[in-house]
């Protein structure tokens, strides 16, 4: 008979939390630097996106495939490759001479979006943790009088 454990669950759904909780500060430092024409480097600010990626136990630990699995982390944070807005601003302390700002190409629609999706993202892996948690608890009842 095989042994059942509920920790892991626990755990990765710990490590979606983790994982979404520095998801959706990447996306706040984005909103933040929306407006911000010049970076501690002299440079125009670049969005910032956070990659998933799997976390696997080591080959030699786990012997089923599905015990592999061991949640998710946060593999890297990117710079988005899209170029910066220019928006025509004569005036700025920034502008080129043609009157251009380079703005960071940030738009506060998709990062709502995305922020929107982390928040849903994190409910859900309390939801499964609570729900893990839950089922521990049952099952320490079986057999009491």
């Amino acid at each position: 008979m095989s042994e059942i454990s509920l920790i892991p669950a626990i755990d990765i759904s710990a490590s979606g939390l983790t994982a979404e909780k520095t998801r959706m500060e990447v996306i706040a430092n984005n909103v933040a630097n929306a407006e911000t024409t010049r970076g501690p480097d002299g440079k125009v600010f670049r969005r910032r996106e956070a990659i998933f990626a799997a976390r696997l136990s080591d080959a030699l630990e786990a012997e089923p495939e599905q015990d592999r699995l061991r949640g998710v982390e946060v593999r890297d944070i990117l710079e988005d490759p899209r170029p910066p807005d220019r928006k025509y601003r004569p005036g700025h302390p920034d502008a080129d001479s043609e009157g251009y700002v380079e703005l960071p190409n940030i738009s506060p629609i998709e990062e709502m979006v995305d922020m929107i999706t982390a928040s849903r993202a994190y409910e859900a892996n309390l939801a499964a943790m609570k729900m893990a948690k839950e089922m521990a608890t049952r099952a320490l009842e079986i057999g009491k009088p």
